[in-house]
């Protein structure tokens, strides 16, 4: 017989969940926010440039995106850990993720910097977009040590549920991107490039910070602060499903703004507009997630099963409210947000009709950040895996063909590949993590899974 959600106080677990969940929101919204103020300082310069970030700054999340594991995998394991009150050993597999994010990172820089016009490439943008969007990914190329070094420290504190400090750092980073962005694009006049290097170094002083947080705690604990090269390694071998997992899940963005791209520069420059409203409101939602993470991997690796389960019950709750909040402040704004962030009356146009579709599809959504989250605390990555790849196999023949034989739809086809995001990638990625969560399986009691 399953645990009574009724033996747990509501008021306490909501409290809880609200004390992860608001810091966490402020920290997510920080690297939106860094893109949102790119797209609006970059916007200003013209169509073209608008275009060439779109495309940089999707291949530059996608990347942050793969990575995410650093974040995801050292927040159930730490918090696990916690749990089952073993600080010294949560903090060494915190140590470990900081010198496999400072690897990852400095190797993929390099990647960025000897490849990516031919990335860019791979989309076939006109000329003049390439050129723009080289630019911006070369400069952002530097500060991915430092972006991914940020994911593997938020991963940690977080397990040992503390989300302030997180908030701080980000808060910080955040605040100082904006002068620095304007400063480099405008009165020092690198346009694009601008962009990126502020964005780079704002980055990099928030991975310098939140490191410092994990080593100071690391040493008060007497954990080794030297890289454990048994430890990365399975960290890494133990991330491979959550890896699979985030593929897909990127693999369906660049399946999105390649028929964006396809359907003309004007669709490209609205779908950046769309993508970043879509990404600050969906931060939202796995600020949600987050705290089910957390408060999911600490119940199991204290045995607390009925917590577990309680946990599930109310963050469900708060996640599809949410989610509907969000969807219906998203579309009485969206006849003004475009504006600020296009001049051109038909990015502006394009763009809001988008924003109504993502409005519709935010309470979809909703369940699948928010059973993800749970299913990433409990550490059942192979099933997570397992149905991203499906979600991803439905979807695609949507982009494809608005890739192909659609190219020319416009206006109409750009409706069409939002619409097709909402409710089949995303509506089948709840509709499977609904189902799986309804059972046992996913549920081991202890300190690791």
């Amino acid at each position: 017989m399953r645990p009574s959600y009724s033996g747990v106080v509501k008021n306490t677990l909501d409290r809880q969940i609200l004390g992860l969940a608001l810091p966490t929101l402020a920290t997510l919204l920080a690297e939106p926010t860094l893109v949102l103020v790119d797209t609006a300082l970059v916007g200003r310069l013209g169509v073209t440039p608008l275009a060439g970030l779109s495309l940089a700054s999707t291949i530059l999340t996608t990347i942050v995106g793969i990575c995410i594991f650093l974040a995801y995998a050292t927040t159930a394991s730490t918090a696990r850990h916690f749990g089952a009150g073993n600080r010294q050993k949560a903090l060494r597999l915190g140590v470990d993720g900081l010198w496999l994010a400072a690897g990852l990172g400095a190797l993929l820089g390099l990647t960025l910097l000897v490849g990516g016009e031919t990335i860019l490439g791979w989309f076939n943008p006109e000329e003049a977009v390439l050129i723009e969007g080289r630019s911006y990914l070369a400069a952002s190329a530097w500060g991915l040590p430092g972006m991914l070094t940020v994911l593997a420290a938020t991963g940690t504190v977080r397990g040992m549920l503390d989300t302030r400090t997180p908030l701080t750092v980000a808060t910080i980073g955040a605040l100082a991107n904006i002068p620095l962005s304007y400063l480099l694009i405008y009165p020092a006049g690198l346009g694009t490039a601008g962009a990126g290097y502020g964005t780079a170094l704002a980055q990099t002083g928030m991975g310098i910070a939140l490191a410092a947080v994990v080593v100071r705690e690391a040493s008060r604990e007497g954990a080794s602060l030297l890289p454990s090269g048994a430890g990365v390694l399975r960290s890494l071998r133990d991330s491979v499903p959550l890896i699979i997992r985030t593929l897909s899940l990127r693999a369906s963005i660049l399946l999105t703004v390649t028929a964006a791209a396809a359907l003309g520069t004007t669709a490209l420059a609205a779908h950046q507009i769309i993508n970043a409203v879509w990404n600050f409101a969906a931060y939202g939602l796995d600020a949600l997630a987050i705290a089910a993470q957390a408060l999911v991997g600490q119940a199991l690796g204290a045995r607390a099963e009925s917590r577990v389960r309680a946990v599930l019950a109310r963050c469900l709750q708060w996640g599809i409210g949410v989610g509907i909040l969000l969807g219906l402040v998203l579309a009485l704004g969206s006849a003004w947000i475009p504006q600020a962030f296009s001049s051109s009356d038909a990015v502006v146009d394009w763009a809001r009709a988008g924003l109504i579709v993502c409005a519709i599809g935010l309470p979809i959504a909703a369940v699948a950040y928010m059973l993800d989250g749970v299913l990433i605390g409990a550490g059942d990555m192979r099933h997570l895996a397992v149905m991203m790849l499906v979600a991803l196999l439905a979807y695609a023949p949507v982009p494809a063909l608005l890739a192909g034989p659609g190219s020319d739809l416009g206006r109409l086809g750009l409706i069409l590949l939002w619409a097709g995001y909402a409710s089949i990638f995303m509506g089948l990625r709840s509709a499977t993590l609904f189902a799986r969560t309804r059972g046992d399986r996913w549920i081991v009691l202890g300190e690791s899974r």
